[in-house]
């Protein structure tokens, strides 16, 4: 991952754009290109991350689709009321700007972008995405020869239709690499990172409401002699998990946040480490293999630290040789993948931290992975834009490889019955597959906007997908399809 100067940055050169929508905010990401990155970078080091509010990937650089041409468009760091050419009419806190189904099959767009107002179809400016969208990467490795180790994917298929979007709440992202800002712990329960406050939004009630604010001080409820709590205030969430009653999140700073949420307040908060590149970039919370429940945290400085979930102790702590970006406990709660900062993914023991398994394949540095339920199928997604599927029974090489549209695979999920699993990348396209097709068969989501997380509902019935945007931001719910048991393709 980037070191902290380079994030900030980021965070400085793309605050503006972040502010605009998918259709307005091309002039501007124009004007930033013009300046060299190098010497942006050293002019920029001055600027603390604690002022700068989003980052987001290197990504477009298309045809100017914006009915307004004026040049001096220069969008403050600060200005809130930079919106997008095309505005809501209703206004972005009204429910009316929500897209239910039956909106979507009389020919609303799902995300209510209103394309009969432009210049430009939809088609059009998928065909310009397409194009002119530039994958970030880290690493120069040749991608030449990468397309012929990729399965061919009978795409068109629906496993999920759509079911509504809502702007009442809208997902954000504070590191352009991170995109596990989003969870759902049932069908009517789905929580989400936005601004400065743990969102949960209510599918059934269709009202959001916030669990907790991590702008103000927050002071942990839980003392004991020797407890390493501290107080926080201003976090700016990286990343995030919720599992049953407990959500844990991490933040820009090395900042662990852990909160039941059936109680008030903060049970535990402290910063893990206090090194400079500190940045929490995965949490996850898991079982071991005797049941009892264990946080898991990794982090920029190599390690990962595992703490248990009642007083919230560091148990263990595994140094790695580079910046671990994301880990992923199996099911059984034995084993343990760690992926960061080098092409190769480690398989270690989840109890002891000793590598067992280098995974060989992947070109670039990878930032999400997911467990099959039945364990034997581990998924890692890459920079590289692929995501290689892995049997734990033969590591020598990955079972299948596959590829998304246009960018990296930053986020993975299974269903709990295992039967689809879905990846996201950085923006636009979510993809979801067949297990018992072998991969073979897959729906593809096709929207804008920058994507902050994907989550299945435990029982399976939904997925969540939630998208960053200054105007169109928001959270899209999608069920699961089930005549005669199964699927429909859609020409």
């Amino acid at each position: 991952m980037f070191s902290t100067h380079m994030d900030t940055v980021r965070r400085w050169t793309h605050q503006s754009t972040m502010k605009l929508s998918i259709v307005g905010r091309n002039e501007a990401e124009k004007k930033i290109k013009k300046y060299d990155r190098i010497v942006a970078a050293r002019a920029m080091e001055q600027f603390p991350n604690h002022e700068l509010e989003y980052v987001v990937d290197d990504y477009y650089d298309v045809t100017d689709f914006s009915e307004d041409d004026d040049d001096d468009v220069s969008p403050s760091i600060d200005d809130d009321s930079m919106d997008s050419d095309f505005e809501d009419d209703l206004g972005l806190s009204n429910a009316k700007t929500d897209t239910s189904a039956l909106e979507a099959r009389n020919g609303k767009d799902i995300q209510g972008i209103p394309w009969e107002r432009l210049n430009f179809t939809r088609d059009k400016y998928r065909e310009s995405r397409l194009k002119q969208y530039k994958n970030y990467e880290s690493l120069s490795a040749s991608r030449q020869h990468l397309h012929k180790e990729c399965k061919e994917v009978e795409k068109g298929y629906s496993f999920y239709d759509f079911q509504f979007n809502t702007r009442l709440v809208k997902s954000t992202i504070v590191h352009f690499q991170l995109r596990n800002l989003l969870w759902a712990t049932s069908k009517h329960d789905v929580y989400l990172m936005q601004n400065y406050s743990l969102m949960h939004w209510s599918p059934m009630l269709r009202r959001g409401k916030e669990v907790l604010n991590v702008a103000k001080p927050i002071t942990p409820t839980l003392k004991y002699p020797g407890c390493l709590a501290q107080p926080l205030s201003r976090v700016q969430i990286s990343t995030m998990t919720v599992k049953d009653n407990l959500m844990v999140a991490g933040g820009f700073q090395g900042e662990l946040i852990c909160k039941y949420l059936d109680q008030p307040g903060v049970a535990f908060c402290t910063k893990i480490t206090t090194d400079e590149n500190a940045i929490t970039n995965a949490v996850d919370i898991y079982n071991n293999p005797s049941g009892a429940i264990r946080v898991m945290t990794a982090n920029n400085d190599t390690q990962v630290r595992v703490m248990d979930a009642v007083k919230f102790s560091c148990l263990n702590c595994f140094t790695f040789p580079w910046s671990v970006n994301n880990t992923s406990v199996s099911p059984d709660g034995k084993m343990l993948a760690v992926l960061g900062d080098s092409p190769e993914c480690l398989i270690a023991d989840a109890q002891s931290g000793k590598v067992l398994s280098n995974l060989k394949g992947h070109l670039d540095y990878s930032f999400a992975s997911a467990w099959h339920p039945d364990g034997r199928i581990l998924a890692t997604g890459n920079q590289d834009t692929t995501c290689r599927l892995w049997d734990i029974r033969n590591l020598s090489e990955s079972l299948v490889v596959l590829k998304g549209r246009m960018g990296a695979i930053r986020t993975i999920r299974f269903t709990s019955d295992g039967r689809f699993m879905a990846m996201a990348e950085p923006a636009d396209f979510v993809h979801v597959f067949d297990t018992k097709s072998d991969y073979s068969t897959g729906q593809e989501i096709d929207l804008f906007g920058e994507i902050a997380g994907i989550s299945f509902s435990p029982d399976t019935e939904a997925l969540f997908v939630g998208v960053a945007d200054r105007t169109y931001g928001s959270l899209l719910e999608f069920n699961r399809r089930r005549y005669d048991h199964h699927f429909d393709f859609v020409f």
